[in-house]
C-alpha cells in the first residue's frame, strides 16, 4: 500500500510539474511574440516620416505618379493600411488626431467631418500605429 500511494504521489508530482512546464513555454512563447510586435511597430514608427516624404512627393510631382501603386504595394506588404481620412470624412477620435476646428455656421446637423488631412495616419495589423492629423469642421 506505501509503495502504491509513494507511485501516486510521485505520478502527481510529474504531472503538475509538466503542466508548470507547459505554462511556463507557452507564457514564453507568448512574451517573445509580444516583444516581435513591439519591435516590428517601433521600426515602422521610425519609418513613417519617410514615408511621409514619399507620399508627398508622389503627390506634388506628377512624374512619381506612376510610383503611387508600387508605394501603396509596399505598404501593404509590411501590413500598414492608411487611415481613411479624405474630406467630408466622419472624425473618429480613434482612428484621427483633430489639431485644428472649423466653426461652421451653416452646420445643420453639428457632426464632426474631416474638412483636411494634414499627415498621414496609420494602422498596423489592423491597430493605430499613428493616428491621422486632420482639420475638423461641423456639418
Amino acid at each position: 500500500m506505501k509503495k502504491d500511494s509513494q507511485i501516486t504521489e510521485l505520478t502527481n508530482d510529474l504531472q503538475r510539474t509538466r503542466a508548470d512546464f507547459e505554462n511556463y513555454r507557452k507564457q514564453m512563447d507568448m512574451q517573445k511574440a509580444q516583444t516581435a510586435n513591439f519591435a516590428k511597430q517601433e521600426t515602422i514608427k521610425k519609418v513613417l516620416p519617410l514615408l511621409d516624404d514619399m507620399s508627398r512627393a508622389i503627390q506634388a510631382t506628377p512624374e512619381l505618379k506612376p510610383l503611387e501603386k508600387t508605394f501603396e504595394k509596399t505598404l501593404s506588404e509590411l501590413k500598414l493600411e492608411k487611415i481613411n481620412a479624405e474630406k467630408d470624412t466622419p472624425f473618429n477620435p480613434d482612428l484621427h488626431d483633430a489639431i485644428m476646428m472649423e466653426e461652421n455656421p451653416d452646420a445643420k446637423e453639428n457632426i464632426e467631418i474631416i474638412s483636411e488631412t494634414l499627415r498621414d495616419g496609420y494602422l498596423y495589423e489592423g491597430e493605430v500605429i499613428r493616428p491621422a492629423m486632420v482639420k475638423v469642421t461641423t456639418k
